[in-house]
């Protein structure tokens, strides 16, 4: 249990990037990470014991793939002498530090109970971070140094509101996943945080939080229908009656409101425009330009490599844009795809996809409904994000990987045998 809780603990508080001390590049969630890391490894050199045998060989060969890609690129960058010592140590420690979590996660925790305890560890700290930020926010409490708006939007303790607008993207799906398996005040608890955590989404002002959660709550209600419309469990009773009415009025619906949609599509727009973080002024407009710019540098960088990639670590040159040298340099191109394309080059862009699609699938085939809708909004926000440096998406990964690998029959295997 306590083990279970300092993981919990660490993941949530690797937003606190406000909270480290100044010129110590690690804080109290990764240390707490650290401390998790050797207890867990400890624990498994000592019992022997492993579970989980076909999830962690899933994820295992993700990251042999993606370490040999990145491998791959870095003898690229030493041998055209680019190699950026720091900005790869960085990124190196990183990763180790992603993928020891995620491996030790579906290597030592059983999918029912330990899992589920952390799973709820988890959502406990989170909404207890969230409660407190929300009041520093409204000046109910103060901590020094420590601004939670970045002029409108809100980032808690983070630097940047786009980082809290992630985890916000995968814990209201994995609330919402928690509330749906539950009973009693579990489904109360579960269903209050995922109101929260969007709520919250929402104050950062992300507009790719917003097409996610619409894209993700889409493919969620078609994936319920699909459940209530499949499981004996609910044949013949009232789900499944409204369920078998709305697949069948779905097509004439679509086909009457047609009309109707053309001739309002531009009041959609403006509705659209209205949600977005300046109503789509001019700073949207500049920042999509600045993408725009940033997509196209990294894929002709990828591929001036011969799609081999320059190893871990940023590889642009900064944006030409006015007030360009508050800008760091190298710089990234805030594209999960693109940037492992400027690492690690075409293996590590196939690797990356063909993790996602796997555990959607995964997801897809166990049922496991809000699971499947929390990989399409992360799949939506590694648009125009680099999210796999991020604990909470491995955190993710894991509990996927271990509930759709689940082989009941085999709850656990030992080492050597």
């Amino acid at each position: 249990m306590i083990a279970n809780a300092l993981l919990s603990f660490g993941i949530v508080l690797t937003t606190a990037s406000q909270l480290r001390l100044p010129g110590i590049p690690l804080g109290v969630g990764e240390v707490c990470l650290v401390l998790w890391l050797a207890f867990v490894s400890l624990r498994v050199v000592v019992t022997g014991q492993i579970y989980n045998a076909t999830a962690l060989l899933r994820i295992g060969a993700f990251w042999a793939c993606l370490a040999l890609a990145l491998s791959i690129g870095t003898c690229v960058a030493y041998l055209s002498q680019e190699l950026d010592l720091p900005s790869m140590l960085h990124d190196t420690f990183a990763y180790l530090l992603v993928a020891a979590l995620t491996c030790l996660i579906v290597a030592t925790m059983e999918a029912n109970a330990a899992l589920r305890q952390t799973q709820w560890f988890l959502l406990a700290f989170w909404n207890i971070a969230l409660v407190l930020q929300i009041a520093a926010g409204w000046s109910i409490i103060s901590l020094p140094s420590v601004d939670p708006w970045y002029w409108d939007r809100f980032r808690g303790w983070a630097e940047n509101p786009n980082q809290i607008a992630l985890y916000c993207a995968v814990l209201t799906p994995l609330s919402l996943s928690l509330a749906l398996s539950a009973k009693g005040f579990g489904r109360i608890a579960g269903s209050f945080s995922c109101l929260l955590t969007f709520a919250v989404g929402r104050l950062t002002k992300s507009d790719t939080f917003l097409v996610a959660m619409v894209i993700a709550t889409a493919i969620f209600s078609l994936l319920r229908l699909r459940s209530w419309l499949t499981s004996p469990q609910h044949r013949l009773n009232f789900r499944s009656v409204v369920a078998v009415l709305v697949v069948a009025a779905a097509v004439p619906l679509a086909l009457a409101l047609a009309p109707y949609a053309v001739a309002t599509a531009d009041e959609f727009e403006g509705l659209a425009i209205s949600l977005a973080k300046d109503r789509g002024g001019e700073a949207t407009k500049r920042t999509a330009s600045l993408r725009l710019q940033l997509w196209e540098d990294a894929l002709h960088r990828g591929l001036e490599t011969g799609s081999l990639g320059l190893g871990p670590g940023p590889h642009l040159e900064k944006p030409n844009v006015a007030n360009n040298k508050a800008l760091p340099t190298p710089f990234e191109a805030h594209s999960t795809l693109l940037d492992i394309f400027t690492q690690g080059g075409l293996l590590a862009v196939i690797a990356v996809c063909g993790l996602f699609a796997g555990t959607f699938m995964l997801m897809f085939r166990a049922k496991l409904d809000a699971l499947a809708a929390l990989f399409a909004a992360l799949a939506i926000f590694s648009i125009s994000h680099f999210i796999l440096r991020h604990p909470i998406v491995w955190f993710a990964f894991a509990l996927s990987l271990i509930l759709g690998s689940a082989r009941p029959a085999s709850p656990h295997t030992h080492i050597g045998s």
